[in-house]
Parts: structure tokens; sequence; C-alpha cells
């Protein structure tokens, strides 16, 4: 997804984020300045073993500083498809390989100051094929059933919003 900022002035040149300094228009007229984090975008992956099992993962995210419980999920490259990124991601954290990708939704993670959109796509047919995970990674694998994932969420286990979205829709529309 392309968008135009008025008068972009990059702050801050990372890895995977920059940050910009932006012109917005105020309500009242004029302009004001936003920063804005400017993400690659991201797919998020909800795959089901069997129709009532569904595989998360424990993930150690050092920005929270807790493991948390997710679905598979992973950064855009420059210029991917976002079914592609899926297949890759999924193999690489959970080490599976799904013959079925079906595209389910996608979300903004935080419209407030980022412009991260999220593909969320399903994930059925799998076979096991073995993890490969990056070095700064340590993902375990958590077969589990989808009644016992949405209770997670009900008793505030699963902490991680696009696991939340992603597995209550599917829940709502499938």
């Amino acid at each position: 997804m392309t968008l135009n900022y008025k008068n972009p002035e990059v702050l801050f040149r990372g890895k995977r984020v920059n940050v910009l300094s932006v012109e917005a228009p105020h309500p009242k007229g004029g302009l004001i300045k936003r920063e804005v984090v400017d993400h690659p975008g991201a797919v998020v992956i909800l795959p089901l073993l069997d129709p009532k099992t569904v595989i998360l993962i424990r993930n150690d995210r050092y920005v929270v500083q807790q493991t948390l419980w997710e679905l598979p999920a992973g950064t855009l490259e420059a210029g991917e498809d976002p079914a592609l990124c899926a297949q890759r991601e999924l193999q690489e954290e959970t080490g599976y390989q799904a013959e079925k990708i079906t595209p389910l939704l996608r979300f903004f993670s935080t419209p407030g100051f980022c412009n991260e959109i999220l593909y969320v796509f399903l994930a059925e047919k799998l076979a096991y094929v073995g993890q490969n995970l990056d070095e700064t990674e340590h993902i375990q694998i958590e077969p589990t059933p989808l009644s016992k994932a949405l209770q997670m969420i009900h008793e505030g286990i699963i902490h991680d919003a696009k696991t939340i979205s992603s597995l209550l829709y599917f829940n709502t529309f499938f």
C-alpha cells in the first residue's frame, strides 16, 4: 500500500521501520506535525491442523519482556506478495507448509501512529517439514484446540491483538 504524506522527514531509519515527521491537516484548518511509524506491513497465519485444532506459538517478545501466546506472523519484505510471505513465515516459525492458503481479512494494527497493515490468512492441509527460525527467534509450537484458544482469550491468557482479532474473526465468520 502506497501512502502519500505531506513533507515527510525521516527522523529515524531502522532495520524494519522508519519514523517520519509529516504534515497533516488540522480539523480547524492549517497543518500540524505528526510522527508516523512507517512499517512495510505483515502477515498473520491461522494454521489449522484439523477443523478443531489451531497451531499457536509461544514467542519470546523482548519489547514487552514476556513470552506471548500468538499465531505465527511475520514482516513483509519489500514488494513481497502477502500470500507468499504467509507461506514463508508459516514454515519458518512452525515447521509446517500449507497446501491451501486463504485470505481472511486485513486490518491496521495501530492507525493512531503506525501505518502497519496486517494480512490474515487461513492455512490448511498442513505437512510438517521442520522449523527454520531466524537466529534471534525462540519459538515453541503449541497445537491447541480452537475452543481452548478462545477460552484463553476470554481468560486473558492471550494478550496479542493480532491473535485475538484473527481467532475471534475466524470463530465468528467461518
